[in-house]
């Protein structure tokens, strides 16, 4: 296969395909290049027409929240939480741009290392690189190469929060906001944005004094708020069966439900 540089995109319509075949079958490293190319390469957005995902059956999830909250310990508990179910589970960590090199800060993919060495996990940290509404501008295509390359649980973790953050309602399945006690000021602003677009709010953190008033207050405005502390995995899969139940009702099927083998 003809190598397409970093430096230079040459867009050779039989190194596509070929790039293509080979994230169809799973090939990680491939998935890798390709999401790489997305970022780096409007052109290889050419390259998407080969993966053929009508067939594919995957939930994409949005994790989104104030920075303090746990979004990244809720979503590697359910990563945890849907590999002990045989599935494979692909995470897009969005983060802010290093300002000396243009790429993510990686924050996230040092938090899940206890997932690197599972085959069956995908980790990988996208930079905004200044793109607004809490997503990086290739995010969506990085889906979408997931989703062919047979991930079946895809959750995408965004920046933060705000009534300019909410990219994510339009390619997410679902979107969980997540919270933390005693945010006070933060969680009157996330009402008027975030809040209003979000399926299910988690207040993370829930065994601190302030959990039991953040949930009063929350739910007068949001009919599905859970409480979990994810440090030690409380309220994960009651989450997960939250969001399994939003699903059935709105007929779009189950999320995190195991394979049949």
């Amino acid at each position: 296969m003809s190598p397409i540089g970093s430096h230079m995109f040459m867009c050779d319509i039989r190194d596509l395909m070929t790039l293509a075949e080979q994230v169809r079958a799973g090939n990680v490293r491939a998935v890798s290049r390709l999401i790489s190319l997305l970022e780096n390469h409007p052109g290889a957005r050419e390259v998407l027409r080969f993966l053929n995902n009508t067939s594919r059956r995957t939930t994409v999830i949005g994790v989104t929240g104030y920075p303090g909250a746990g979004k990244s310990t809720v979503v590697d508990r359910l990563v945890s939480l849907y590999r002990r179910r045989g599935l494979k589970v692909g995470v897009l960590a969005v983060d802010i741009s290093s300002p000396l090199t243009g790429g993510a800060l990686l924050g996230d993919r040092i938090r899940m290392q206890e997932h690197a060495l599972d085959h069956d996990v995908y980790v990988r940290s996208m930079a905004t690189r200044g793109h607004h509404g809490g997503l990086a501008p290739a995010t969506g295509d990085a889906a979408l190469v997931l989703e062919a390359a047979g991930y079946e649980v895809i959750l995408i973790e965004t920046i933060g929060v705000g009534q300019n953050e909410v990219d994510i309602v339009d390619l997410a399945h679902i979107v969980v906001a997540v919270v933390a006690p005693g945010l006070g000021d933060e969680v009157q602003a996330m009402k008027a944005g975030l809040l209003e677009v979000a399926h299910i709010v988690v207040v993370n953190k829930g065994d601190l004094p302030d959990a039991d008033n953040t949930l009063r207050d929350l739910r007068e405005w949001c009919p599905n708020v859970l409480r979990t502390v994810a440090t030690t995995g409380e309220g994960i899969p009651e989450l997960a069966a939250a969001m399994t139940r939003y699903q059935q009702s709105c007929g779009v099927g189950h999320v995190g439900e195991a394979r049949n083998r």
